[in-house]
């Protein structure tokens, strides 16, 4: 039985009387039974744009064989498919990690959805918190474990907490148990930078929200680092107000001036000693400016 923490990390950090829990999947039934029905949905979404051209050739020509095949196809799918997709995905999926004992981390518990495993602190090499971003949005969230055996990435289940909690606040409490046993963790940012101009460019408040500060600060920091701005007119106004323009900013650039403030920050006196390493890697190529 476990006890949930009332900090920012409710509900993804707990503590059982071994140690203390990282909560991937907190409820098991419901994250099974969302899989399936996610996946029940696939082939009916799939299959509808080529029943379409099928149900005009079986009307033309009078035969009904090729739709029944086809229907046949879809059911097939969801009764067969389907389930051994969603198995084989949950079989190797994390419901949690617990870190034991308390205070001194010795080893790790893993806990899968039919069985789990043990790995030994001196077996582990380092952890990263990986985040990957798109237009400013983070799409996904990761705990990834690297072994002497390998890696083993624990991602938060559909309906978990943990893909909507902050990375400073998940990173700091990672840090907290793996530090004093000498293992390194590390926060890796990974953004996918192929975006569509202009609609999924920073407008110049979204830029102050990413680098938390002042909108009055944006145009110097946007100057400084040579972000790259696209200027339009928006549909809307384009015949009340044809003079009517905004400047959004390219997200490539802002997000590494954002990581760049967040490293900065980190170094302040205020952050502690024991500040993990952090990492970043890059993907794509931005739009061009208009």
């Amino acid at each position: 039985m476990t006890a949930p923490n009332t900090h920012v990390l409710a509900g993804v950090v707990s503590t059982t009387a071994a140690g203390e829990r990282l909560v991937f999947v907190p409820r098991r039934v419901l994250e099974v039974g969302t899989e399936i029905v996610l996946g029940v949905l696939v082939p009916p979404v799939i299959a509808v744009p080529l029943l379409i051209p099928i149900l005009g050739i079986a009307l033309g020509t009078g035969s009904w064989a090729i739709l029944w095949a086809a229907l046949g196809l879809i059911a097939l799918a969801i009764t067969v498919v389907v389930p051994t997709v969603v198995f084989m995905k949950l079989t190797e999926a994390v419901r949690w990690i617990e870190f034991r004992p308390h205070g001194s981390t010795k080893q790790l518990v893993i806990a899968y959805f039919l069985r789990s495993s043990t790995v030994a602190a001196a077996d582990l090499q380092r952890v990263v918190l990986s985040e990957r971003f798109r237009a400013g949005q983070r799409k996904s969230l990761e705990v990834v474990l690297h072994t002497r055996g390998g890696k083993v990435a624990c991602k938060p289940g559909t309906l978990g907490p943990m893909s909507r909690v902050g990375a400073e606040a998940l990173l700091d409490w990672l840090t907290s148990q793996l530090s004093p046993v000498g293992i390194a963790v590390e926060h890796r940012t990974e953004i996918d930078r192929n975006f569509v101009c202009p609609d999924e460019w920073y407008s110049e408040a979204g830029l102050a929200a990413l680098w938390q500060v002042s909108a009055s600060e944006v145009d110097a920091l946007v100057v400084r680092h040579g972000i790259d701005t696209y200027t339009f007119t928006p549909r809307a106004a384009a015949l009340s107000s044809p003079t009517k323009t905004i400047t959004v900013y390219d997200p490539a650039g802002a997000h590494d001036v954002a990581e760049e403030l967040r490293r900065k920050r980190a170094m302040s006196p205020r952050s502690t000693a024991n500040r993990a390493h952090h990492t970043r890697e890059k993907r794509g190529v931005g739009c061009p400016t208009g």
